[in-house]
């Protein structure tokens, strides 16, 4: 039998497991690299790990890795049960509340590897993280597409870490009990962009899709539903997807450099964001809550007929 050793935790009702012990052995290279190996040859344990049994639709994976560069404390890959992420924010959230849970960071700045680059997180307090998130940007504006059950819905394409549809119309007000119809709304969007083999850049599916709605709470300024690309809906505001929305924000003139917005997510959690210019580009800084909730050795028996999950 093999083990894995997991520590969970949430960031604003986000799950995050990381794979602290027992994970698979990658070899060296670059984090990116390294995760090109992990996605081709140990999908198995990916499964294992996030999917049923043992997990679900909304879980996403990271795995704990040696950074490439010792000055950074950390690599990470991160995964859900659709396959790897590029990047995730409330997932940094949950990997920096799990590092300083295992003792390997403080209070402090640190930097961490991930598949898309480096990410700047500071501890402000032991369950109040900052990110630095990567060069965020919008791709395109007013892209329109026609839903089959939805009539015609418009949007822009941004990059925030991972690529987003981002559009403001929903077809009923974005509330948890609405969940059912916003996921169907949001899936037909994916797949109308799959259709129209609309990629942000040549091979890169825009696979997350993100509503904008009015907030009623007063610590906000926008309520945010959003899509994530195996099928669920993020809990948290989502932390690459605030970044986008800021990129969106910052070129239409609507977001200053330092202000600060703040998205509310479907469960009522919120993050705050602010950045800084670079070139023709944006830095978001995003500030969120995450905590422990969980620490496990899973156990993988050859002999279980669902090891490696259920596909």
């Amino acid at each position: 039998m093999k083990t894995i050793t997991v520590i969970d935790s949430h960031t604003g009702g986000e799950p995050t497991r990381v794979i602290v012990q027992g994970g698979p052995d990658l070899g060296t290279g670059t984090i990116a690299e390294r995760a090109v190996v992990f996605e081709e040859k140990f999908a198995d344990i990916l499964r294992a790990v996030i999917g049923e049994p043992r997990g679900n639709d909304v879980l996403v994976g990271a795995l704990l890795c040696e950074p490439d560069d010792k000055a950074n404390a950390a690599a990470v890959i991160f995964f859900d049960n659709a396959g790897l992420l590029d990047m995730c924010g409330h997932g940094t959230m949950g990997f920096a509340v799990t590092l300083n849970y295992l003792g390997k960071i403080g209070l402090g700045a640190y930097t961490i590897e991930t598949r898309v680059g480096t990410v700047g997180v500071e501890v402000l307090q032991p369950n109040r993280f900052r990110i630095k998130n990567v060069q965020s940007f919008r791709a395109e504006k007013d892209v329109c597409l026609e839903l089959p059950e939805f009539g015609q819905v418009t949007g822009d394409i941004a990059w925030g870490g991972n690529w987003f549809f981002i559009t403001e119309q929903a077809p009923v007000g974005l509330e948890l009990s609405n969940s059912n119809i916003l996921l169907q709304y949001t899936s037909q969007i994916r797949q109308q962009l799959r259709e129209m083999k609309f990629d942000a850049v040549a091979g890169c599916e825009v696979n997350h899709i993100e509503l904008f709605g009015p907030s009623h709470d007063n610590n906000a300024d926008a309520k945010a539903f959003v899509l994530c690309p195996g099928g669920a809906y993020d809990r948290s505001p989502c932390g690459t997807g605030t970044s986008a929305k800021v990129a969106c924000l910052a070129a239409d003139g609507k977001l200053q450099p330092g202000e600060i917005y703040r998205q509310e997510s479907i469960v009522g959690s919120v993050f705050e964001a602010t950045y800084e210019v670079s070139g023709d580009k944006v830095v978001p800084f995003i500030t969120g809550s995450a905590h422990i909730s969980g620490e496990n050795k899973l156990i993988l028996d050859p002999a279980d007929p669902f090891c490696y999950g259920i596909e």
